[in-house]
């Protein structure tokens, strides 16, 4: 700021100087004091104790979780979202709907489940990141595998497609060389985890890639013909590709090998997804044959539900934050208040409101708090599996995070802000399962689950049955399942149940 004085008032211009200079050096001081109190640069003695004046510890923990409030959902506001669901997957269901739709519920073209009595030998191929797999699956009264991982190395991940599939071929190649198999015909399963428009049970256009994948020349095309042409370049396999799918739809067909109620599979890990057996009466996509059976497994591509709004209801500041720092905005907004890739975040950032409000720490931060994505949500469930009255799990936490004195206070708010943010994402899944069992409506069905969220976390599970509970329609009995390798295991089934029902024909 510049002050010009006029020649003839030369002394209240220095005056008046003075008083500038002052407010300057009080404001430079606010604004240095605010950033560094946020930012957790404020020295202070290891062990000093800075909570908030004339508020005790249950004070301080009633005003936690009062802000935390807005993370709770009653019963009202669970069937809400049951009801806006049920009318998405109607609207993606539908012929004219669909292109409007949230949930596209894609037909998967797999129409059978497996009855427990495949047998042979499949290959399976697991591509949807950095590594692919490779299994050899034996199927009979039990289920051998025999596997290998390989690398996607950085060019080929942004290199020319036909380089992509040839590496696959190459792998493939050895993978079957290795293990004497060159002269069988084996049928292979193709689990592909890119976002793609099926439209068959052997062909599945790439919408678009992710994952760091760039391949030019792939987007649109049917990724199952460009991987048999990339096999035929080589010429020295036998390979059949009898399917192609995602980790969904073979977690479903992994449990269903053995448990025959099994009619939905769902992921919550690092996403969402949920898939289930549909009558085809009501899929007015379907445009494949009308045969028995009269059924498919549909892909809903839940993780989309509320990208229309419908959702807003119970969306909060930290779930408008994240997502608009996503690099996704406006889309996934379901997977957002859900997965594992955000769970973390969510805590995190309210965890920084109560610091900021001095309900935690003494209201200091630490650096790494205050940066994006430093609360894996690996830390809710480690958090969670403290007993009660122990928080051995939480102090070593915090102590990564910077914190080495909190209090038993703190602690017990930071578990509760993990408990908030972990029992809604079990009650907005569990809603998404109430809604696919009311509409199956069969008398037991079997729930097939994976994921790391649902693997991994201590109460997942118990939330999740408590509330489907409360959702489905009396008479309606249903068990969770932890499903194993639906990429893998599910892949060789789906190939298995393709193949027999081609010696059907």
């Amino acid at each position: 700021m510049e002050i010009v004085a006029a020649a003839d008032s030369d002394e209240r211009g220095l005056s008046l100087l003075k008083v500038v200079n002052v407010l300057q050096r009080v404001v430079v001081f606010i604004h240095s004091f605010t950033i560094d109190k946020f930012k957790g640069n404020l020295q202070r003695p290891s062990g000093a104790s800075q909570e908030m004046p004339h508020m005790g510890e249950d004070d301080i923990a009633a005003k936690v979780k009062d802000i935390c409030q807005e993370l709770v959902l009653n019963h009202e506001a669970i069937k809400e979202v049951c009801s806006c669901l049920q009318e998405e997957i109607n609207r993606g269901l539908g012929k004219d709907s669909n292109p409007e739709a949230t949930i596209k519920c894609f037909p998967t073209y797999v129409r059978e489940l497996p009855n427990g009595k495949e047998n042979g030998r499949f290959l399976a191929l697991d591509l949807g990141g950095t590594n692919f797999r490779v299994l050899l699956i034996e199927l009979g009264a039990k289920c051998t595998m025999d596997s290998r991982i390989y690398a996607v190395p950085q060019p080929i991940m942004v290199g020319p497609g036909d380089g992509l599939f040839d590496h696959i071929a190459e792998c493939l190649a050895s993978f079957i060389k290795e293990r004497d198999l060159g002269t069988e015909l084996l049928p292979l399963g193709f689990t592909f985890s890119f976002p793609c428009k099926q439209e068959g049970l052997t062909k599945a256009r790439l919408a678009c890639w992710t994952k760091g994948f760039k391949c030019p020349g792939v987007e649109g095309r049917d990724v199952v013909e460009l991987l048999k042409q990339a096999i035929a370049r080589r010429g020295d396999v036998r390979i059949k590709i009898c399917a192609v799918l995602n980790d969904t739809t073979g977690t479903l067909m992994s449990c269903a090998w053995k448990n025959h109620n099994c009619r939905i599979g769902l992921i919550v890990g690092t996403g969402t997804n949920a898939c289930y057996m549909e009558k085809l009466e009501k899929v007015e996509l379907w445009d494949g044959s009308t045969d028995e059976p009269p059924q498919v497994i549909i892909n809903t591509e839940w993780g989309a539900f509320g990208d229309n709004g419908c959702l807003d209801f119970v969306r909060t500041e930290y779930d408008n934050t994240i997502d608009r720092e996503s690099i996704n905005p406006g889309r996934q907004l379901y997977e957002k208040m859900i997965s594992g890739m955000y769970m973390g975040e969510i805590a995190r950032q309210v965890l920084v409101r109560l610091v900021s409000d001095g309900l935690l720490f003494g209201g200091y931060a630490s650096d790494i708090l205050l940066e994006k994505g430093s609360f894996f949500t690996k830390y809710i469930s480690e958090i969670e599996s403290d007993k009660p009255d122990d928080f051995n799990n939480c102090r070593a936490i915090l102590e990564e995070l910077g914190f080495n004195d909190a209090t038993d206070a703190d602690c017990a708010n930071v578990r509760h802000v993990c408990e908030c943010v972990s029992r809604r994402a079990a009650s907005l899944a569990a809603a998404g399962v109430a809604v696919l069992l009311n509409r199956i409506n069969e008398e037991s069905v079997t729930v097939a689950v994976d994921g790391s969220v649902y693997r991994f976390h201590p109460h997942f599970h118990n939330l999740m049955v408590e509330q489907i509970s409360h959702l489905i329609k009396p008479g309606i009995k249903f068990d969770l399942m932890l499903s194993e390798d639906g990429s893998g295991r599910g892949a060789a089934l789906v190939a298995a149940v393709a193949s027999r029902s081609a010696s059907m024909r």
